[in-house]
């Protein structure tokens, strides 16, 4: 009997793809095996959104290697699309899958190792996709190397019932893939494709199934969600199918992954608010508030358009979390285009940050810009923001602090407590080794290490 392990990298959208790798592998009678140095096959699924992530998966196949030379590893994802000979020229790969070429993964590594009795279904449910088939390619060496056309590639469901796992207790229906932008500093497009959307019907689909396997929130995500339906005929939109979702299921709690501001419009916030059943919950990628940078970006908003979209939220969610992207040190980034970045920061209501240092993308328009700034500069600055987010976060618990809300226990847990986390994104610790996916009511507290006890249990 053949086990396997995957490890992931990057967003929603890659953990989503790893989820239906894992589905597909346990229907063929793979054996999930929860450490790499056992696992007779190691799934990586890269991602390539910096150049950190590109080392980060170099250097776990040298540690797989290293641990366990007997197994077959295998690379896919977004890194695995653009840049698969350097990958396939490490010890220990067996073969590199990419973006294009996912869905034939389970049948290859059948091939690779196969099993010989099968197990129970998966459990999690996450929409995948699949190219026009193409000849496989081989390069000189011992690697396999299948890739192809990305922009010929399509999605299609794929479900399985079962329980929800105790470490999937939020798991995430992913909706939509690629993109149409081009902003300046983005390899994504390249690795991922034009847009695509996954049938509403099929949606609805998967949130029941989900829902009947015992999810009681679910994350809809896409690389560009906010674009959900555009691609469809008839043409649909994320709002629409949102509304499918409200009247068609019994889905208790419904949470968007990253929305770009220009979707976030007053129908879509004002349905949001509209229901309980949708988490107070957005994140708005910024990446910068210097008009000048986001020109530069391709970014079609200005830092005026996105404080209405902020704004707009305030007004209809009064206690919402809103998270943004931030990426520090894009060239020709001067002194007075920080500056701008962190006082639009201060006087908005985000509630977190996440920062990216800027880091330069193979084929993208940002690799051909000058006026490069400074190592020791991008690492001051982004050191700055993360400070600055944590402030925001601080803030917001503390405007909180008191109120009792809604929140659902997840599976980590320690110090003879339990984490669960609330509609509005923030963190809580309870009393007690609780079972994971149950709504607590629960009061917020100040400190985020803080303990407290639950009021009620559903």
């Amino acid at each position: 009997m053949s086990t396997f392990f995957i490890e992931n990298f990057g967003c929603r959208a890659t953990e989503a793809d790893a989820a239906a790798i894992r589905c597909a592998l346990l229907a063929r009678g793979f054996v999930s095996e929860p450490d790499a140095a056992r696992a007779d096959v190691v799934v990586l699924n890269t991602c390539t959104v910096t150049a950190a992530a590109d080392s980060q998966a170099r250097e776990a196949v040298r540690k797989i290697y290293r641990a366990n030379p007997a197994a077959s590893i295998v690379v896919t994802g977004c890194y695995a699309q653009r840049a698969p000979e350097e990958l396939a020229a490490l010890d220990g790969v067996a073969c590199v899958v990419g973006n294009s070429h996912q869905a034939d993964l389970p049948a290859l590594l059948s091939t690779l190792a196969a099993p010989r009795s099968p197990v129970s279904p998966c459990s999690d449910f996450v929409p995948s996709h699949q190219l026009a088939a193409e000849p496989m390619s081989l390069l000189h060496g011992p690697a396999k190397i299948l890739t192809g056309n990305i922009f010929a590639h399509t999605m299609l469901p794929l479900v399985s019932a079962g329980q929800v796992e105790s470490d999937r207790t939020r798991p995430i229906l992913k909706i939509q893939d690629g993109c149409n932008n081009r902003c300046s500093y983005c390899v994504i497009p390249f690795v991922r494709g034009r847009s695509r959307s996954l049938p509403p019907d099929a949606v609805v689909d998967g949130v029941r199934t989900l829902v009947a396997s015992g999810a009681r929130e679910i994350v809809l995500s896409g690389i560009n969600l906010g674009a959900y339906g555009r691609d469809l005929v008839p043409r649909a939109g994320l709002r629409s199918v949102v509304q499918r979702i409200l009247a068609e299921t019994s889905l208790e709690q419904l949470r968007f992954s990253s929305i770009e501001p220009q979707d976030v419009t007053e129908d879509f916030v004002a349905l949001a608010a509209s229901s309980d059943r949708i988490a107070p919950h957005f994140h708005i990628p910024l990446q910068s508030a210097s008009d000048h940078i986001l020109r530069a970006m391709h970014r079609w908003y200005r830092a005026a358009h996105y404080a209405q979209r902020l704004n707009l939220i305030r007004r209809f969610m009064p206690h919402a979390a809103i998270g943004a992207d931030l990426i520090v040190g894009f060239p020709g980034e001067s002194e007075a285009d920080f500056q701008a970045t962190v006082e639009f920061i201060e006087h908005q209501p985000f509630t977190y940050l996440h920062v990216f240092s800027f880091s330069e993308r193979p084929g993208t328009e940002a690799e051909k810009l000058g006026q490069r700034v400074p190592a020791i500069t991008i690492r001051q600055r982004a050191r700055y923001l993360r400070a600055l987010g944590q402030q925001k976060t601080a803030a917001f618990r503390a405007s909180q602090a008191g109120r009792v809300v809604r929140a659902l226990t997840l599976a980590r847990s320690g110090d003879n407590c339990t984490e669960a986390l609330t509609g509005d994104y923030l963190k809580v610790r309870i009393a007690g080794r609780l079972p994971a996916n149950h709504w607590l009511d629960v009061p917020i507290a100040s400190g985020e290490r803080a303990i407290v006890e639950p009021s009620r249990c559903a």
